[in-house]
């Protein structure tokens, strides 16, 4: 049985968190390898919705253990307060575990990221969600970092919580606000610590096992690869590895170990926050995709920036992550379009540019060259194969195929569960 990673391809809000709920049904382990409760996942199950933010989008099957890999930013209050949400509704989350090397979102992470992003000022902000994310990741690069592991242990929480205060207090009293004490961090965090400690786990070593025993693993990314702090649109990135690397590098099991690699793309790009985004449409264009595809943040609510796919990003995505197959997500939400437009090049300086430029300068100041394509009326969201939509739609399909440098195994026609066209199984035993 395979070990299979599961990522965005643009810059987010794809449909991973569908595509990983349904891999997740068959599932035995479903990990989230990155990032925090700065990103969410909406997850439909026979008409009923779902919105995740932090814990891994497997949670809603009943038989899989979900686990929080090391590579995640954990904020303890958001924690909580979405496994009271999922119990509320009749899910049972028994079946999660947090890695021990996984960091705490503090109370002061979460107030440096409104003090850092208030400095760039207005026309260098990033649009982060100021939920911590970067602070914790940047006090885990400095070692002064909480980690889940301390919870549990008085003493050595207390010295870790004085020595990153040490410095921060210094910082706030020069900026002329209130310092923040160290026995109210490690007070609220001993508590929360209380209640996780039945969750710890040495997930490196529970992963690794469970590959051994023949089980299915399932790594989920947050974020998307022009996100990635490596490789995407840099500074306009979140601040961990959304890419294949980081499902290594955040879960603890070994590159050899893995056996497909699965991009989550959709029929048509948005983004959420700053950054380039060479098919971004303005006025009433975008306003009826945003619409038509509900695009809005399922954590912030922010209303999504829309624009037509961009097959030079796919490309990209397929080569930096090692694409074995893609998932294309909301075909439907094109239905009734004339003709659809698609991103093939760009035009940079008056040359002609076929693949993502390196130089974030360069994509900014990109024009979009496009393609088209006829589209279809009928409506596609009841289509249970390939066969079954419409010849245009089937056109559309593989030429998008054509061009994004992988293979599409399936095709998402709707929000639900069962609203998706089956072209290759994930979870076959891999061809190589």
């Amino acid at each position: 049985m395979p070990a299979v990673i599961i990522l965005g391809v643009q810059w987010g809000d794809e449909g991973k968190g569908k595509a990983t709920d349904q891999l997740g049904q068959r599932a035995d382990y479903v990990v989230k390898f990155n990032g925090g409760n700065n990103a969410g996942h909406t997850v439909s199950v026979d008409g009923e919705k779902f919105a995740l933010h932090l814990l891994p989008s497997g949670i809603l099957a009943p038989n899989c253990v979900s686990i929080i890999g090391n590579g995640v930013v954990v904020d303890p209050q958001a924690l909580f307060e979405e496994i009271d949400m999922l119990e509320s509704r009749g899910v049972n989350v028994d079946n999660l575990r947090i890695s021990a090397n996984a960091h705490v979102i503090t109370r002061y992470t979460k107030m440096f990221d409104a003090i850092n992003e208030e400095a760039l000022g207005e026309g260098h902000k990033i649009g982060t969600t100021g939920r911590g994310i970067g602070p914790t990741y940047a006090d885990k690069a400095s070692r002064i970092g909480i980690r889940i592991q301390d919870l549990c242990h008085p003493k050595r929480l207390r010295q870790r919580v004085e020595i990153a205060l040490a410095q921060k207090n210094l910082l706030l009293e020069a900026l002329g606000r209130e310092i923040i004490s160290v026995d109210c961090v490690v007070e609220e965090l001993l508590a929360y610590g209380r209640r996780i400690a039945p969750m710890i786990i040495d997930a490196s070593k529970v992963l690794n096992d469970a590959l051994d025993a023949g089980k299915t693993v399932v790594f989920e990314g947050g974020q998307s690869t022009l996100l990635d702090i490596d490789h995407g649109n840099y500074p306009y990135v979140t601040s961990s590895n959304a890419t294949a690397g980081g499902a290594i590098t955040g879960s603890g099991v070994g590159p050899t170990r893995i056996d497909r690699v699965v991009g989550i793309v959709k029929a048509y790009a948005t983004r959420v926050g700053e950054g380039p985004f060479p098919t971004e449409l303005k006025g009433e264009e975008g306003d009826w995709l945003r619409n038509a595809g509900a695009e809005f943040g399922v954590t912030t609510g922010r209303p999504r920036r829309c624009g037509w796919y961009d097959a030079p990003v796919t490309r990209y995505a397929s080569r930096v992550n090692g694409l074995t197959d893609l998932v294309l997500t909301k075909l439907d939400i094109l239905t009734g379009l004339e003709q659809i437009p698609v991103c093939v090049a760009y035009e940079i300086d008056g040359e002609r540019v076929d693949e993502l430029p390196v130089d974030t300068w360069d994509f900014t100041n990109a024009k979009p060259i496009y393609e088209y394509h006829p589209g279809w009326t009928e409506d596609i969201s009841g289509a249970k194969t390939f066969d079954e939509l419409p010849e245009n739609a089937q056109k559309y399909v593989r030429w998008l195929e054509s061009m994004s440098g992988c293979r599409f195994s399936l095709v998402g026609v709707g929000p639900d569960r069962n609203q998706t066209i089956v072209l290759h199984d994930l979870l076959d035993a891999p061809t190589r």
